[in-house]
């Protein structure tokens, strides 16, 4: 496959490297021979990043920034080691986030309770921490320049409370890390995509993403440059599915019953029915099983973070007298 797409308004997608083919795209955008990166993928992705700045004639002193949309590690987990390789790059993070880039420990121990320490290092490798002086905090309205582009930055909650998209004001596009759902380019039918929300732990939260898409929409983007996976169209059809299947995630996720393992496994039969649903409407071409098989992780992931969704809610519902 090509591991380097180039798009309109000098935007490349490219494959990091992060589980399969296809499922985690960095942005690079160049103007005026300089250069910003959107997301950075893990550390196994930094001598893709590298190499693909070498195809595109952009020396590494020419890298001004890379943007984090989040600081979930298949977003940020390479950024340590990428800004090391970046002598004059400024790194671009949520408030939320930024003491974890600082320090990144925390985020480590979280990952490694996960997924196993041995496990967590094959996938992201070791977090490399990135000096204060560095780090530019992604304020909401906060306006950065490359070359004659200008970048705008939205606080956009509802994926996680530490999420920002990046609007493109010459290419009138978003990048939206995550919280403009996924979109797998094999469940493109005849042009035509689809978008997933995701829900994934901790910090779901339904009204806000619906208040996120909503704010993106009212700019009439263009396009949507997803990290999973990259460009989409048709942008208000999206939006409106996206709209639709949150709230079909969210009343799945209320109908269960019980708690702990039991309700976990209810509310995964139920987005898998919702998938099942989709395909109907969609006309994919892979049969159930295949479906269901790409979408594994993340109907799991969905699963798990729309269960802490719940017990938050049950947190603060009012007790009987």
């Amino acid at each position: 496959m090509n591991e380097l797409i180039s798009y309109p308004d000098g935007i490349h997608a490219l494959e990091s490297g992060y589980g399969r083919p296809l499922l985690a795209a960095i942005h690079i955008v160049v103007d005026e021979g300089r250069a910003a990166i959107i997301d950075t993928g893990s550390n196994n992705s930094v001598p893709r990043v590298l190499s693909a700045l070498a195809v595109l004639g952009i020396a590494p002193e020419n890298v001004e920034w890379v943007m984090l949309t989040h600081i979930h590690l298949d977003h940020a987990g390479g950024a340590g080691s990428l800004m090391c390789a970046l002598p004059q790059a400024k790194l671009l993070v949520h408030p939320r986030g930024l003491r974890h880039m600082i320090d990144p420990g925390r985020l480590w121990e979280g990952t490694s309770a996960v997924y196993g320490a041995e496990r967590a290092y094959e996938l992201y490798g070791r977090l490399v921490p990135v000096p204060p002086e560095r780090i530019v905090p992604a304020t909401e309205g906060l306006e950065v320049r490359l070359g004659k582009r200008l970048f705008r930055l939205f606080d956009t909650p509802g994926h996680a409370r530490h999420h920002i998209c990046i609007w493109d004001d010459r290419a009138r596009v978003f990048f939206t890390g995550d919280t403009f759902g996924l979109s797998y380019r094999e469940l493109d039918v005849d042009g035509r995509v689809f978008v997933l929300p995701t829900t994934t732990p901790t910090q779901f939260e339904p009204e806000a993403m619906h208040e996120s898409i909503d704010r993106m929409l009212a700019m009439q983007p263009q396009a949507m440059y997803l990290t999973h996976y990259s460009r989409v169209t048709d942008v208000s059809r999206l939006g409106a599915d996206l709209h639709r299947l949150i709230d079909a995630m969210v009343a799945v996720a209320r109908a269960a019953r019980g708690d702990g393992v039991a309700r976990h496994v209810e509310i995964l039969a139920g987005l898998e029915q919702v998938i099942r649903e989709e395909a109907g409407r969609q006309g994919w071409a892979l049969d159930e099983e295949q479906t269901l098989e790409l979408l594994r992780m993340d109907l799991e992931l969905n699963a798990q973070g729309l269960g802490v969704w719940l017990d938050s809610q049950r947190a603060v519902e009012p007790q009987p007298a």
